[in-house]
């Protein structure tokens, strides 16, 4: 007898399972990939790595695990051969949008990590570094339309306010001791930055707009806004004169792990004053301590309308949108 063709194979991923229970979640992670980003003529190829998801209903046994990697190829490919750049949350758009379509899914989520070098001049010295960013991409296609999100993630430094107020408390203990009058140690401790404790920080934004209002958002806005919120910005490379300048300006700005949130929530409301009221917002900003052994995390999650209302009228609200239920929203 001679073996069966490929062709007459059974479709086995469509049968029907013998226990009928819908998934929520079925696809493939750490998929590897080098992709484009960045303006027509300015491109830059990042290491990327995406996961991508449907749900499974009942009636179907499995996933066509292959038609993912052949929509993130020929959704890559597109960006190579066509010569233009996709920004990540596009990438991840089209691609959600296509396994959408080639699984019969009723929902698809694709999210693409992607990291990618800046160049910048240290503080004095003027000397350019390279800085690794991280790009995030998200989308979520259904049969209501497709949500995409833009984040980013950057390092930064940030110097303790509680540790500086003790030092501070000591070194006028100290100088009062030594005959200086009330007014020449505030002109003192005015004029030389007090010593703390220093953490490097961690922050991620993220913006989520729903698709027909869609703004594009650029990754270096975002960026400037997540290292403008911590004590100061940090550098790879740095001369002496930068070191202190960086020191220096990290003891005058101290800020707690969650001064750091509200920095960038309230940039975002002043920056983006023209995004809608249903905007997802998330910010978030992990420290790394030095003088303990754990570490600290703040969140903000919410839409920008309420949060506009926070920062701008004191209107608080006590629930806050996650970004899962943001993605998966009715409308």
């Amino acid at each position: 007898m001679e073996p069966s063709s490929l062709a007459s194979s059974p479709d086995v991923q469509n049968r029907v399972p013998q226990i009928t229970v819908s998934l929520s979640r079925v696809g493939v992670t750490g998929v590897e990939k080098v992709i484009r980003v960045g303006p027509p003529g300015a491109e830059q190829p990042y290491h990327a790595r995406l996961e991508c998801f449907v749900d499974l209903g009942p009636e179907q046994k499995g996933a066509h695990m292959s038609r993912f990697e052949e929509v993130v190829n020929d959704a890559i490919g597109e960006v190579v051969v066509g010569g233009s750049a996709f920004r990540c949350e596009d990438l991840a758009q089209q691609i959600a949008e296509t396994v959408r379509d080639r699984q019969g899914a009723r929902r698809a989520e694709v999210a693409i990590e992607a990291r990618y070098p800046e160049h910048k001049p240290a503080p004095v010295s003027g000397i350019t570094t390279q800085e690794m960013y991280t790009l995030h991409g998200i989308a979520v296609a259904s049969e209501r339309g497709t949500r995409r999100i833009t984040g980013v993630a950057a390092q930064g430094m940030t110097a303790c306010p509680c540790a500086q107020e003790l030092v501070a408390g000591r070194a006028r203990e100290r100088l009062t001791g030594e005959g200086f009058s009330a007014e020449e140690i505030e002109r003192i401790l005015e004029a030389v930055p007090v010593a703390t404790h220093n953490q490097r920080g961690l922050g991620t934004l993220y913006l989520g707009s729903i698709e027909g209002n869609a703004v594009p958002l650029d990754a270096q806005d975002l960026v400037a806004i997540v290292e403008g919120s911590m004590s100061s910005e940090i550098y790879e490379l740095m001369k002496r004169s930068d070191e202190g300048s960086v020191v220096e300006k990290a003891h005058r700005r101290p800020r707690f792990v969650e001064d750091c949130v509200r920095e960038m929530v309230k940039a975002v409301v002043e920056r983006y004053a023209g995004l809608g009221e249903g905007t997802f917002v998330m910010a978030r900003q992990e420290n790394l301590e030095t003088i303990h052994q754990h570490n600290v995390v703040a969140e903000r999650f919410g839409l920008l309308g309420e949060l506009r209302a926070e920062v701008t009228a004191g209107e608080h609200v006590t629930r806050h949108t996650t970004m899962r239920e943001w993605l998966d929203a009715e409308a």
